[in-house]
């Protein structure tokens, strides 16, 4: 593969039927891609029997549970499904957890304080995978001598943590051995939030956690409809997840610093994708540049270097469109051309 072009792994939406992720996971894995990732969100598809099914008709991709939710899965419960399911997969499974998004947690009834949910979470998984005895008494989550029924097969297995602010970057280096960048983060904002996370290994001694980050990919032999498409992906995530109105937590300050849209620019353009108009009118090619991989196979693998450069080790892509079989096949071909010696 050409110098700086970094991992690419696929990620598969939670609206997608498990028969469809099967077909899907076929065809990431023949297009030579490294992973295939589920990201679980309350209240949707449970992610754990699609990549169950996926497992079984896969050999050779990593799979990444990318996340989890701490609170809808007591940590306790997160080492058994994660075990098991390594055992299915002959080792290739990675473990994301996160704290899930707190108005969404709130709604189920839950205190939320994410901090303390991800320190204790990974104080009582880790010891379960290498099937020690849990012993930790947390803000939120305890174990009290728990230990598994059954050995797990792989006692290192990798424990990601999906991070955005200070804080919780600054844990995720200190405690876990990955990183998960969620959407809508540009490459500035990513070269920031390793930066943070390389400064807490260091000050815990640990190895610099890998870094695995999740953009929308619009990949078509036509560079105007891939921008379309691209538009629509994140005019989508814009209308349903950012904050309405201007007051932004400092998160999204920061997120939109290194986006290259103003914020004045960017509340209008929220307030104008809320109000039902077409992304296409309402987001120019910055938003694409800032939130995406577009264009052309070879466009995007240019784009993709930007991550690199920016300290991500594997770019996990989401294919929109309706067509992702055909656009899986057409980028890994490209990535096959850029393989050295066809490895």
């Amino acid at each position: 593969m050409q110098p700086g072009l970094l991992r690419i792994g696929v990620r598969l939406d939670q609206e997608l039927d498990p028969h469809r992720c099967i077909e899907l996971a076929v065809a990431v894995e023949a297009g030579g891609y490294s992973s295939l990732w589920f990201a679980e969100n309350p209240l949707h598809r449970a992610i754990l029997p699609a990549l169950s099914a996926c497992a079984l008709h896969t050999e050779r991709i990593s799979l990444g549970i990318g996340i989890v939710n701490v609170y809808q899965h007591h940590p306790s419960l997160i080492a058994m499904e994660a075990g098991a399911l390594d055992e299915l997969a002959g080792g290739r499974v990675v473990l994301g957890i996160g704290s899930g998004v707190g108005a969404r947690i709130a709604r189920l009834g839950f205190d939320y304080r994410p901090i303390a949910a991800l320190r204790d979470a990974i104080q009582i998984i880790r010891p379960l995978l290498r099937g020690e005895e849990a012993n930790h008494r947390g803000r939120v989550f305890s174990a009290d001598r728990v230990r598994l029924g059954f050995r797990p097969a792989r006692p290192d297995m990798p424990i990601y943590f999906a991070s955005m602010g200070d804080r919780s970057l600054a844990l995720c280096g200190a405690l876990a051995d990955g990183l998960i960048i969620s959407n809508m983060c540009p490459p500035g904002y990513s070269e920031r939030a390793v930066a943070i996370v390389k400064d807490a290994a260091a000050a815990a001694a640990r190895p610099l956690p890998s870094v695995v980050q999740y953009v929308p990919c619009a990949v078509r032999s036509g560079r105007d409809e891939a921008r379309h498409l691209a538009k629509a992906a994140i005019g989508e995530m814009l209308a349903t997840f950012w904050p309405v109105g201007s007051d932004w937590p400092a998160l999204r300050e920061t997120i939109v610093q290194h986006s290259g849209v103003t914020k004045v620019e960017m509340t209008a353009a929220v307030e104008r994708l809320r109000r039902g108009e077409p992304a296409i009118r309402v987001l120019d090619d910055r938003f694409v540049a800032a939130f995406a991989v577009a264009g052309t196979a070879e466009e995007c693998l240019t784009a993709a270097t930007r991550y690199r450069r920016a300290g991500v080790d594997e770019l996990v892509l989401t294919f929109s469109g309706t067509q992702p079989a055909e656009d899986i096949a057409y980028l890994g071909r490209a990535i096959a051309d850029h393989r050295p010696d066809g490895a």
